[in-house]
């Protein structure tokens, strides 16, 4: 596993490069197997992300049919709800590839809120049950691409420092108390995330700076959840000159 730093000269910049590679990313894995398993994150950069592929020629270059999109992690909020990934990645992106680029609905792999279910463990044993349907006899499919994006604390997904749900297992974790709110969420875990063959992070402005420090220097990941990911294959870090310069 190669671990590489890539500094973008600002978060517009960042956003616009990130969609190229990911685009660039899918059509190289379509060149040599199908079908291809991407997981999304939210966030400012997240959905910046997502809005510059919809506006990217290379978008139409996809075969968006044999494509399958996950999230790392989902606010518990109902279907529709402004503060749901889901929501603004629909909105940003996924609405369109349906609509017009031949993205199959049932290839949009959501959370499931409480409109569905009566608790985060519940959704997330949900999803876990539908990363097994795809994983080809393990617990996930093996992720050709995983975005996260960081925290000021150096959080990930819905793993927070010195949060319960860092230790958990399997590949799905209920996350209650979270110190950002929504209070209730549902998280990959780490060993879900770190099944992916490449994580990317993602992150911008000062006050990710200091993390992504601590991150690339290998903190216990209970102080710096953002330091416990990595992909099979590479870890990449995707950050803006705000984000790469600690004070």
């Amino acid at each position: 596993m190669t671990r590489s730093v890539v500094v973008h000269p600002d978060d517009a910049l960042l956003a616009e490069a990130t969609a190229a590679r990911l685009l660039t990313r899918l059509l190289d894995v379509q060149s040599v197997r199908r079908p291809v398993h991407a997981v999304l994150t939210g966030g400012t950069v997240g959905i910046a992300t997502l809005a510059a592929v919809a506006v990217s020629p290379l978008r139409r270059a996809v075969d968006w049919s044999g494509v399958h999109l996950w999230w790392g992690d989902e606010r518990f909020v109902p279907a529709g709800h402004e503060d749901r990934n889901e929501t603004q990645a629909r909105d940003a992106l996924l609405d369109a590839l349906v609509a017009d680029d031949g993205l199959p609905e049932e290839n949009v792999h959501a959370m499931a809120g409480p409109d569905v279910v009566g608790t985060p463990e519940e959704s997330a044993a949900a999803y876990a049950d539908e990363l097994a349907r795809f994983a080809d006899g393990g617990a996930t499919p093996a992720f050709d691409v995983l975005l996260l994006g960081m925290g000021p604390d150096g959080h990930v997904a819905s793993l927070f420092p010195g949060h319960e749900a860092l230790a958990a297992d399997g590949t799905a974790v209920g996350v209650h108390g979270s110190p950002k709110p929504p209070p209730e969420r549902v998280s990959l875990t780490f060993d879900a995330i770190r099944s992916a063959r490449e994580v990317w992070v993602v992150a911008a402005g000062a006050a990710k700076a200091e993390p992504v420090a601590s991150a690339l220097a290998d903190v216990p990941r209970e102080e710096i959840p953002a330091a416990g990911v990595a992909g099979t294959e590479r870890t990449l870090w995707l950050v803006d000159v705000a984000a790469a310069t600690p004070a």
